[in-house]
């Protein structure tokens, strides 16, 4: 067991069991989201308490293999080697309203999106809470920078890993720990429409961000397999339930695609079938992943897509590309060090 995976009261049963008062458990608890990589680090426990710790409940921190930082924005790409170790990617951007990181959810992913270099190997296997949440504070700890936001739109599919993003979610969100607001957070899927309905139920008042990249099933089927099984009708009505439920508008994420989903006629299809439903669309100019086939859409496709939209009374803005000479994409750096080793 690893306690960074507890809620403070269940960390508390645990340092209970082992004779101790309950204010230890709070110390215990800071100190490890805090960013520690030992108890030794602990210094205002006992050491025999230290000592036991160590013994029953290693800490298992995360090391980096490689840090790639962007002279151009700062942006700071990190691969991580976990205990087992399969690595994972995490990013660091700066804005004007604070530092976010973005994180992967699990080794791998079993989405198969044509346009993603996180899917190219399969999913390896999902993520604990702690994974998720070192990726967090190791970040902060090693660039010195305050983190105030999360997106969960690194390797992996977060709805696919969902009871453990849920404890992720409440851990980094505790008042005891980094204390990271909900509103702050924006988690990612390309549509897993239960796991969307389930999401809305718990009301957490995070922003979900859909990755659709498609106006019709035509093309979205080409690109994103998951549209097979729940198509985009059902994916853009699950939104709406969400919608319904939480009062928070959806982001939808769109990769602009040359020649497949960038025409005028792409974007006023989407405004007809979007009618009614609060959201905003993000379009991204596509990073070139060297084993696929797709190119980016041009400059003026961009604009012309974004003024269609705005024009149907859709709020869209292009994404700042940043990273531009690191291994920007999800899941490149990850991939080339796996090939070279």
């Amino acid at each position: 067991m690893n306690l960074k995976n507890l809620t403070l009261p269940e960390l508390a049963e645990t340092i209970k069991a082992l004779g101790q008062p309950p204010f230890r458990a709070k110390q215990v608890y800071s100190w490890l989201h805090k960013g520690v990589r030992s108890y030794e680090e602990m210094t205002n426990l006992p050491k025999n308490l230290r000592d036991r710790l160590g013994e029953n409940y290693p800490i298992q921190a995360p090391t980096v293999v490689r840090r790639q930082e962007s002279r151009k924005d700062g942006t700071i790409k990190y691969l991580w080697q976990l205990s087992d170790g399969n690595c994972v990617e995490t990013v660091l951007m700066r804005y004007h309203y604070g530092n976010t990181v973005c994180i992967s959810t699990e080794v791998g992913c079993r989405m198969g999106c044509a346009f993603c270099a996180s899917t190219l190997g399969g999913l390896v296997r999902r993520l604990e809470p702690f994974e998720m949440l070192d990726q967090v504070l190791f970040t902060q700890v090693d660039s010195g920078l305050p983190i105030s936001h999360i997106v969960l739109m690194g390797i992996g599919e977060p709805l696919d890993n969902f009871d453990n993003v849920m404890r992720f979610l409440e851990l980094v969100n505790s008042a005891e720990g980094m204390n990271i607001s909900m509103r702050h957070i924006s988690l990612s899927t390309c549509g897993l429409v239960p796991k969307i309905d389930e999401l809305a139920k718990r009301n957490l008042q995070l922003t979900l961000s859909v990755s659709l990249h498609a106006p019709n099933d035509g093309i979205r089927d080409t690109i994103m397999p998951v549209n097979k099984l729940y198509p985009s009708q059902e994916l853009i009505d699950a939104c709406r339930r969400y919608y319904e439920a939480t009062s928070r508008r959806i982001s939808f994420e769109y990769a602009m695609i040359g020649g497949v989903n960038d025409s005028r006629e792409n974007a006023k299809e989407l405004i007809r079938r979007m009618k009614g439903l609060p959201c905003h669309f993000n379009l991204i100019p596509l990073n070139h992943v060297e084993e696929s086939p797709l190119k980016p859409s041009t400059r003026e496709a961009v604009a012309a897509f974004q003024k269609t939209l705005e024009d149907g009374g859709i709020p869209a803005t292009v994404r700042r590309t940043l990273g531009g000479d690191i291994d920007a994409s999800c899941g490149q750096l990850r991939r080339k060090y796996t090939k070279g080793n």
